[in-house]
């Protein structure tokens, strides 16, 4: 058995616009060092995945940046590795010059590429999933029941706020797919909800291109999925690990938040044997932490300087919390200052914010404040 991975950097990026302006989906910053990317990344690699494309739109130089090389994975290879595949590679591929807005349109863009494909099965993933995956299991599962695709979904309660965005999957006792709904606002209880993580063969992943470009296809759910669910074999993968769907910016905090205070998350996301997730390292200082700081529940990165009060928060490298300042229940990136006696709570503050001396900025637990890269406030 041997398979290639295929991941989408931007297909979601309209969910959580506050956080992609300037960057893609899969290189949102997560948990004090990772990207959203190294999750995809990590689990495939963990499954002998060693050639895989990431599929770009645009805003995609922080992605690049981040994975350089693939050295970090162990994908800096002569032979198949990581490589970062741009829209529409072709001439042809694009006559009308415009930007795909959907996962069948992402591959159309890139199929001269996908041909060179030399493995026998493909894993597609999206970025929008956090969680730690054996996707061997899920290549195996595949090929036993010998299923044309093999979507992975989760079985949750439909009132919770995870469906919302989501794509709910129905299937019988055998497993096999008999329903897709998208965003199932209506429905309440038990069922599937698709991972956006499905596995299919290198010959059934080019049939299915070359019939989307001949018929002019843009919807994989629709035009491949619903159209085919009766005479194709689809099948359902049931993981049963924790998830963390990223659907908004609300859903961000809040999984961030409960990944923090949940020993359990933590040990299911990072703390797999054998399974760790793998991301860009970097050689910074440790933090400094003066005789007036106060930390509690918090995940503090590298090279920060903590002379306040933090609680609760998730700061990336580089942050400075000033003397007297007080930091609850937020999430800094990188290089964020906090001055003296500010009070920051409740927020998200984006690379390079600065909190002025003696500013408040205050959320709350439902409404996460924003604070966009570079400002001063």
């Amino acid at each position: 058995m041997s398979a290639a991975g295929i991941i989408f950097s931007n297909l979601h990026d309209r969910n959580i616009a506050e956080l992609t302006g300037t960057r893609t989906m899969a290189s949102i910053p997560f948990m004090c060092r990772y990207r959203f990317v190294d999750f995809p990344l990590s689990n495939m690699v963990h499954a002998g995945i060693t050639d895989i494309k990431v599929i770009t739109h645009y805003n995609y130089h922080s992605l690049m940046e981040h994975i350089g090389s693939g050295k970090d994975w162990d994908l800096a290879l002569h032979s198949g590795g990581i490589k970062i595949l741009p829209p529409y590679i072709t001439a042809y591929a694009n006559n009308v010059n415009t930007l795909y807005n959907s996962r069948m349109e992402a591959l159309k863009s890139v199929h001269h590429s996908l041909q060179q494909i030399k493995q026998d099965y493909v894993v597609l993933s999206d970025c929008d999933v956090i969680c730690n995956m054996d996707l061997n299991d899920v290549i195996n599962t595949h090929i036993k029941t010998g299923a044309d695709i093999t979507l992975v979904a989760k079985h949750i309660d439909f009132t919770s706020r995870e469906s919302h965005n989501g794509v709910m999957i129905e299937a019988d006792e055998n497993g096999r797919l008999t329903n897709m709904i998208i965003h199932p606002k209506n429905h309440t209880g038990y069922n599937y909800i698709n991972m956006n993580v499905m596995v299919m063969s290198r010959k059934f992943l080019n049939s299915m291109l070359l019939e989307a470009i001949a018929h002019n296809y843009t919807s994989f759910n629709r035009d491949i999925i619903m159209k085919n669910k009766d005479i194709m074999d689809f099948r359902i993968y049931e993981y049963n690990g924790f998830v963390a769907s990223m659907s908004s910016f609300k859903e961000y905090f809040s999984a961030s938040m409960d990944i923090l205070n949940n020993q359990q998350y933590m040990e299911e996301l990072f703390n797999v044997p054998g399974r760790a997730i793998f991301t860009k390292v970097h050689n910074s200082a440790p933090t400094s932490y003066s005789t007036t700081a106060s930390a509690s529940n918090s995940l503090i990165a590298d090279n920060c300087t903590i002379q306040g009060t933090v609680e609760n928060c998730i700061l990336f490298r580089g942050v400075k919390v000033s003397r007297n300042a007080v930091v609850r229940n937020s999430i800094l990136f990188q290089d964020t200052y906090v001055g003296e006696n500010a009070s920051v709570d409740f927020t998200v503050a984006d690379k390079r914010v600065v909190f002025r001396d003696g500013g408040k900025t205050s959320g709350t637990k439902e409404n996460p404040v924003y604070i966009d890269k570079g400002t001063m406030i």
